[in-house]
């Protein structure tokens, strides 16, 4: 690969649908949930270790958050963290890194990558990601699209249109957002649809281009905020210019625009992807006991290690983070989430609804979110 590749971990978010594991103080991205002793942040900033160094590796996060990121990656320089003072959605924190990184280097190569995806096979997403790479190279604002194993109603699709080149480039031609499972039947027989997972890689100098086109006030602010970013006016300006800014995701904000216009490319991704989106989805790609239980069990040594005792149970995760015994009798495809202060208990084919609880814990004024 030519020139320095840089890696941008959006990390933020809290995670509603791993509640009560996941809090808005310690989301989703800092558990272990991966099956090893790493978070999900850790294992991503780790498969990227074969695409950059730490040093053109970013974490983008929260106030909240910056700490238990920093401690969770002291290989990472400090200044590599850029912390946000308040949410202000994808596009905001993915173009405040390009900013930055442009005023360092001007041309770079950028990826994006969510903090808490789960990836099985390291190499092929290395391989992805070069490929892609040369797309953006060439100027075009790339994805990698996942291939589809089945139709999924609660991802992003790509439709591809033609071959851009000799590889694997293609461009896309349309962004669907979220589609009613009979159409997301007809995308995966198609054949011509990949899942968007939020996997962007581009020139900075093409991106940045892009946003001032589409968004010219968020780029206005987040140029003021580069700018001032390395100076002594950094906290007034960003204090200052921030909260102006919109908020809105950078599917909707750059990238379906810039499929209209044919500026998006994609390639094929098949590397063991997975968002991690509820309990459910972990007990499918986890490891899995004769029965097709799966214990998460933490590695963070913040509590005492809980017992777990199932009996004439199947299917079920078990999530233990109180130091209790955890016990199922005669029961199948539940979800048993135990935490010092919350207990969840529901049917795995219910993991979607358990945002809808943390909705309403927070209607209520609760403090366990």
């Amino acid at each position: 690969m030519v020139g320095v590749f840089y890696a941008v971990i959006p990390a933020g978010g809290s995670g509603t649908r791993l509640w009560p594991l996941s809090r808005a103080g310690h989301p989703k991205f800092l558990h272990t949930l991966t099956g090893t002793s790493a978070s999900l942040l850790q294992a991503t900033v780790d498969r990227l270790g074969q695409l950059a160094e730490p040093e053109s590796t970013y974490v983008v996060t929260g106030v909240a958050h910056a700490a238990a990121v920093a401690r969770q990656l002291p290989a990472l320089p400090d200044a590599n963290i850029l912390v946000e003072p308040s949410p202000r959605d994808s596009c905001a924190a993915i173009g405040l890194a390009a900013a930055i990184i442009a005023a360092r280097d001007p041309h770079a190569v950028m990826g994006s990558f969510a903090a808490d995806h789960l990836v099985r096979d390291g190499d092929a997403f290395a391989s992805a990601v070069r490929a892609a790479t040369d797309g953006a190279r060439d100027g075009l604002l790339m994805t990698v699209g996942i291939t589809p194993t089945h139709p999924e109603t609660g991802y992003g699709y790509l439709r591809c249109g033609e071959a851009v080149g000799a590889g694997q480039v293609r461009r896309v031609a349309e962004f669907t957002e979220k589609p009613p499972y009979e159409v997301a039947v007809s995308y995966v027989e198609s054949g011509e649809y990949f899942w968007n997972a939020s996997m962007f890689i581009w020139r900075v100098d093409v991106f940045l281009a892009e946003l001032l086109r589409q968004q010219p006030q968020l780029h206005a602010g987040l140029m003021r905020i580069a700018h001032a970013w390395n100076g002594v006016d950094r906290e007034r300006v960003l204090g200052e210019v921030w909260p102006t800014l919109p908020k809105i995701s950078v599917d909707y904000a750059v990238m379906e625009g810039a499929a209209a216009a044919g500026l998006v490319g994609t390639v094929p991704g098949d590397f063991g992807w997975n968002d991690v989106g509820d309990f459910h989805t972990l007990g499918d790609v986890l490891e899995r006991d004769e029965r097709g239980n799966v214990v998460i069990e933490s590695d963070d040594g913040a509590v005492g290690k809980s017992d777990i005792l199932l009996h004439d149970t199947d299917r079920t995760v078990v999530v233990p983070r109180s130091g209790r015994l955890v016990s199922a009798v005669g029961v199948h495809d539940l979800i048993i989430v135990d935490t010092p202060d919350a207990l969840l208990v529901c049917p795995r084919d219910r993991a979607q609804d358990v945002k809808k609880l943390v909705d309403s814990l927070k209607e209520r004024g609760n403090p366990h979110v």
